[in-house]
Order: structure tokens, then sequence, then C-alpha cells
């Protein structure tokens, strides 16, 4: 699942302390490392869905819930927050994809819906530096956003 360029890591600081404005910029963020990628984006229009970003592959489109941190805590992750703004967990059929930005180390790990959405889960905690930490095939796994499919709704037959 990881990406196989090994190019060496930036370290961004930023100064946007409003937690809107924040993701706001890890939203467009997240648009330049897709496109970087090959990917398309679009963007819904306001901010009542439940994802923000959507990647469309050959007619098949894929939604993805933007996330970002800049909180290190004392073990050496990153803790980031994956809930909505209600603070209550994610359900199943929210998006398809997470994509979360650990913003000094300039760092995206796209982690399957599956993997998020499950239980109570409100935070999760990324190592950047420990390859066999529990997010690491996840990071920069770009790839997956190219191969996803959706399950198909099989309609039923009309007479």
């Amino acid at each position: 699942m990881k990406s196989q360029n090994k190019q060496p890591r930036i370290k961004i600081k930023i100064k946007i302390k409003n937690g809107k404005r924040r993701g706001e910029w890890a939203e467009l963020q997240f648009i330049a490392a897709a496109a970087k990628h090959g990917l398309q984006v679009f963007n819904p229009w306001g901010d009542s869905s439940t994802y923000d970003a959507v990647i469309e592959i050959h007619g098949h489109f894929v939604r993805v819930q933007i996330k970002s941190t800049t909180s290190r805590r004392p073990e050496g992750c990153y803790r980031c927050n994956v809930h909505p703004a209600s603070g209550l967990p994610y359900k199943r059929g929210d998006f398809d994809y997470l994509a979360a930005y650990v913003i000094p180390e300039d760092v995206w790990y796209i982690i399957p819906a599956k993997r998020i959405v499950s239980g109570k889960k409100t935070a999760i905690m990324l190592y950047t530096t420990h390859p066999t930490s529990r997010w690491a095939p996840y990071q920069e796994a770009w790839d997956q956003l190219r191969t996803h499919h959706r399950r198909q709704i099989v309609q039923p037959k009309q007479d």
C-alpha cells in the first residue's frame, strides 16, 4: 500500500490557530497532493457533507474525509481526531477513505473508512517513523484511491 518514492521529509510549520481554517488549509493541501499523484479531485459545495473531497476514477467516485494534526504526544506520535464537529464517531457509509495529514512531518495517511468507522473511535495515533505501527501501511498510500471499488447496490428487476 505504501508508495515507493522516498523523498526527504520537509518540516512544515503553520501559524493557523483556528481549527476550521486549518481544516480548510489541509483540504487545499490534499487537493494539491492528490493532483501531484495524478488524481482528479472535486469538492462538494458547502460543508454539510460527511466528506470533504471526491476523487473521480474512470467514472467512479470515492468520498474522502480529510483530517489534520499538529498535536505531537510525548511518546512521539501524533494524535489525529477522527470525528465530526459533533464529537460523535462517524457512521458506516459517511465516507470511503480518511486522509489524515500530519502537518509538521508533511505525511499523509490514506486509510479505508472501514478501519476508522468502528465502535467509538474518535482519534488515532500516528507514528510517522515506526514502520511497524498500526497505521504505517497507509502512510502515503495514494494508490488505494486509484484502485478503490465501491460495492455495487443491486437494484431489483422491474417487470
